[in-house]
């Protein structure tokens, strides 16, 4: 391990409103932090602006851990490269016919445009059959033709995507053996490489969303490392994959798609961390910052990871992803009154620039920062203390005409009514991962972070009926945090499709040790001390006829025919509560999770303990009317910093800190931990 990393470590996540940055040095105990404006149209600037605020020396960092948006807004926003792809003769088609669903849960209407338009994506002869036999020989002329007439349309990056690919890859490999020949980049994605699974439809997609990012984000990282040598550092940066684990920049563009969702990733890993730290296994996460809302389940300590997830409709980028799912609800979500006259919150969002209106960068929509700032959520002196600030009556006076008058409210009851619509939003997404898969809410604690989530979780949490709240020491950027926590992961997926009353002893065992070793041998190459390595195994099972999987977890490598049935009628009936024992069971994906264990890191250290005070009283810094239940209290307000490490205090209460604002409500109570977490009991509403 003789020149592997093992000193200082920044972690820097871009979200859609701020670049976030936190430097840890596990020899001195030094932490550095800072929040910056991201700069979408280059999110490189960001972060080299977070260094500068930080006050980081590059050529003192041994290591930079970054988690990107880079991939997720260019799939979102269709901002693609021009990708062609080459598949079997007949099947061009394959990526726009997909599954039989439909946008929207009522009516026939909606839109489903292909990353990969029909001129560009071309076939050729050849044919593998389910089992992996050729039944039509490759012609490889009419590929090298193909190739050709991809480079002649203008395309910087090539899909090959063969029928049966998973069962026998030897088409898909000799097919970009030529195609590469041609080809002035490396930019050439085989569909079986990235995804060896059955399933033509979700295989393809994966491999054009891979092709369509790829060099967006190698130029984007080709750049981010430039700029950063240029400024001394020395060392490697490792980027985000979906899966939460990290990945060399050397070769993150090689599979683009697994740094989907790396942003959102970087946050549930940084929460499983500390629950562990905690004691408390069972999580909910909830990442409210300024743009959108990501919810995640954490069970044991292990976040949910799936190949199944869905990006939009009708883009399933099936490679391991922890399990996020996304409202449009920030704290910039815009809130206005429909023509029905009903009052809608986002998922439009005002942004960094202009922003909500308290931030006096020029905003003119009400949101629901600023419905926080009218309730006395949030401090009116450290909102305003831009350039150029508003008045808390300015803010009042726009609530006032166009959401109060309109809905016949006063400014402060709209304002009220903002953030009751908000909170049902994002109740609705902690339902998503929890009630909807079985799970009962009132097991979990929630973890809140993200710059506004610390506001809103006390009410969630009543509404959810969660027993208690886990803020961590410095939600705002606890995404960046993530970065520098995280494990070295890599996922593997390989299709077996068997009934179980036909699986060969030993076959599931034999995929498992060849994707082990495929694992360690990655890990093996990166620059990263472990303190150990470990397995997670499942399996996707499924009854015959059926066409969803149920993903099984299991103990152990080696288990029995016998066993996976017994463990999936387990796992079907916790699922679906029915009980199929007389239908035969099908195998058909086998998955393996090699993980890389890091040294664990002291976040104690995230807040000074020298500055913090011996009493309560000395870290209240004033008191200002906060509005619950449709009135105005009186509410004592202190500074996180200061608390006492080992404190209790009643709500209600506000606690300020640099990155975000805790609301403890009426008749919770709040206490503080050694890791320097806040733990919130949820009591009955005094």
């Amino acid at each position: 391990m003789t020149g592997k990393s093992s000193g200082a470590v920044v972690g820097v996540d871009v979200g859609g409103t701020f670049t976030d940055l936190v430097e840890l040095d596990p020899s001195t105990g030094r932490v550095r932090l800072a929040k910056v404006p991201s700069t979408l149209d280059n999110q490189a600037y960001g972060v080299l602006a977070a260094l500068d605020e930080a006050g980081c020396d590059l050529a003192a960092l041994d290591l930079i851990v970054h988690g990107t948006t880079t991939t997720t807004n260019a799939v979102l926003e269709r901002k693609l490269a021009r990708t062609g792809l080459i598949t079997t003769r007949g099947f061009r088609d394959v990526l726009e016919l997909g599954r039989r669903t439909r946008p929207q849960p009522y009516g026939m209407t909606g839109t489903f445009t292909p990353l990969i338009p029909r001129n560009l994506r071309l076939e050729v002869p050849e044919r593998m059959d389910a089992s992996g036999e050729v039944v039509v020989p490759l012609d490889e002329n009419a590929v090298h033709e193909a190739a050709q007439t991809l480079l002649d349309a203008g395309c910087e990056s090539v899909v090959i995507h063969f029928l049966h690919a998973y069962a026998n890859p030897a088409h898909e490999c000799r097919a970009a053996e030529i195609v590469s020949h041609l080809w002035p980049n490396d930019h050439v994605t085989m569909g079986h490489a990235l995804l060896s699974e059955s399933r033509e439809f979700e295989r393809g997609v994966t491999a054009a969303a891979n092709a369509a990012v790829q060099p967006l984000l190698d130029r984007y990282i080709r750049r981010l490392v430039r700029e950063l040598q240029a400024g001394g550092y020395a060392g490697d940066v490792l980027v985000m994959n979906g899966n939460g684990g990290m990945v060399s920049s050397t070769r993150v563009a090689k599979e683009a798609a697994k740094t989907v969702m790396s942003g959102p990733a970087s946050g549930v890993m940084a929460a499983a961390y500390s629950g562990r730290k905690a004691g408390i296994g069972n999580l909910i996460t909830y990442d409210m910052g300024g743009t959108s809302t990501d919810v995640a389940l954490i069970r044991d300590a292990e976040p949910s990871v799936s190949n199944e997830i869905e990006i939009e409709y009708a883009m399933p980028i099936h490679v391991p992803m922890v399990d996020v799912r996304t409202v449009g609800a920030g704290g910039g979500s815009i809130a206005r009154v429909n023509p029905a006259g009903l009052l809608e919150v986002g998922p439009d969002s005002a942004g960094a620039d202009p922003g909500p209106i308290c931030y006096g960068k020029g905003g003119a929509e009400p949101t629901i920062s600023d419905a926080n700032l009218l309730l006395g959520r949030l401090d009116p002196a450290r909102l305003n203390a831009v350039k150029g600030g508003v008045s808390l009556h300015h803010v009042r006076q726009v609530f006032a005409r166009k959401l109060g008058d309109p809905l016949g409210l006063s400014a402060d009851e709209a304002a009220a009514a903002v953030i009751e619509i908000a909170n049902m939003k994002m109740a609705g997404a902690i339902r998503m991962v929890s009630i909807s898969l079985g799970a009962d809410p009132r097991d979990f604690a929630l973890f809140a972070f993200g710059g506004a989530g610390p506001l809103h979780a006390a009410a969630l949490a009543r509404e959810l009926h969660i027993p208690r709240i886990l803020v961590p020491s410095r939600p705002g950027i606890t995404n960046a945090i993530g970065c520098v926590v995280a494990d070295l992961r890599h996922d593997f997926v390989n299709t077996i499709n068997t009934a179980l009353d036909s699986l060969e002893p030993g076959q599931l065992a034999g995929v498992f040790a060849a994707q082990i070793a495929e694992g360690e041998d990655l890990i093996a190459r990166e620059a990263i001390d472990i303190t150990a390595t470990r397995h997670l195994y499942s399996v996707d099972m499924q009854f015959v006829g059926q066409t969803h999987l149920l993903r099984v977890p299991l103990g152990r490598p080696d288990v029995t025919a016998e066993e996976l049935q017994t463990l999936f009628e387990a796992a079907y009936f916790r699922r679906f509560r029915v009980e199929l024992d007389d239908i035969r069971a099908n195998l058909v994906n086998a998955n393996t999770s090699v993980i890389g264990k890091r040294a664990e890191l002291d976040l104690g250290a995230l807040i000074d303990p020298a500055g913090r005070k011996s009493t309560l009283e000395q870290a209240q810094t004033g008191v200002r009317p906060v509005y619950f239940d449709n009135q105005w209290r009186d509410t004592p307000i202190y500074w996180r910093d200061h608390l006492p490490a080992d404190f209790t205090l009643p709500g209600p209460a506000i606690i300020q800190q640099m990155d975000t604002t805790l609301l403890i409500e009426p008749g919770d109570t709040a206490t503080g931990d050694a890791d320097g977490n806040i733990l919130i009991g949820i009591g009955a509403r005094a």
